[in-house]
């Protein structure tokens, strides 16, 4: 099917639904949406080639995900898209949203609020890169949740190691092991900030304990996608699929997509 022309505005519900990451990280967002909406079609489009965004500027960010949602868009009709990745939804959604006005363009949050409406006055960590640590939008959702302690958890090298197919693994463990073993005992909930560190659980439950409650945004996300799609009545029905797209020249990237979308963690 040709992609839509400039001006053309007509969505149908045979369209895809476009998920865009940094790499390979939003296949965890992917997961729930295949779930809650197995006959819809999908376009995954992981930017490994220029991941991690985390240590980037906003600038560049911003950049890279309005690149990325125009190579989508040259390339097939899409009648949404979801941006699977918490930093470029903190440092570019507002920007997407103006530039498809007609166009539903979800985004990704923390999952603060599930953390503390179940520890409503409890300790809370937020894992996540530095350009969602240090975006006013995270200091804006934190404000909301006053009675909650909240530490911000920075673990640089994870993402990396995802995208290499190693979240969980011994390098995973050593990694994160200084990052996390000062919380061990000491929070209530860990809010995994970065859609890749959903793939590191095993690694994170290995350090902080079986029993840790870990809170991701995947689920909300896939939700609020369902419930934009039926008020525009768009869903569709049907078999359901994958188109899998990444910016790596690279089909051990599209082997590891594929496993990544059935794996347990």
């Amino acid at each position: 099917m040709a992609p839509r022309t400039a001006g053309e505005t007509m969505y149908c519900k045979e369209d895809h639904i476009a998920v865009f990451d940094s790499g390979v990280g939003g296949i965890s967002v992917l997961r729930q949406l295949y779930r809650l909406l197995p006959g819809e079609q999908f376009v995954y489009y992981g930017d490994s080639a220029n991941a991690p965004y985390g240590a980037r500027s906003t600038d560049e960010v911003r950049r890279l995900a309005l690149s990325a949602a125009k190579k989508i868009m040259e390339c097939h009709q899409i009648k949404a898209l979801v941006v699977a990745c918490n930093t470029a939804t903190a440092a570019a959604i507002d920007d997407l949203r103006s530039t498809y006005p007609e166009l539903i363009v979800i985004g990704i949050e923390p999952a603060l609020k599930v953390a503390a409406d179940s520890f409503p006055e409890g300790r809370v960590g937020i894992m996540a890169t530095d350009v969602t640590l240090r975006e006013e939008k995270l200091n804006r959702l934190i404000g909301l949740f006053p009675a909650c302690d909240v530490e911000k958890i920075h673990a640089p090298g994870l993402v990396e190691l995802v995208e290499a197919g190693k979240g969980n693994s011994p390098e995973a463990d050593a990694l994160l092991r200084p990052v996390l073993s000062p919380y061990a005992g000491k929070i209530d909930a860990l809010v995994l900030g970065c859609t890749h560190y959903p793939f590191a659980a095993k690694s994170i439950r290995r350090i902080l304990g079986p029993k840790i409650m870990l809170a991701d945004g995947g689920e909300g996300t896939a939700r609020e996608t369902k419930r934009r799609l039926a008020e525009a009545k768009l869903l569709r029905k049907g078999t359901g699929g994958v188109i899998w797209k990444n910016s790596l020249d690279d089909p051990r990237m599209i082997r590891l997509s594929q496993n990544l979308l059935s794996q347990d963690w």
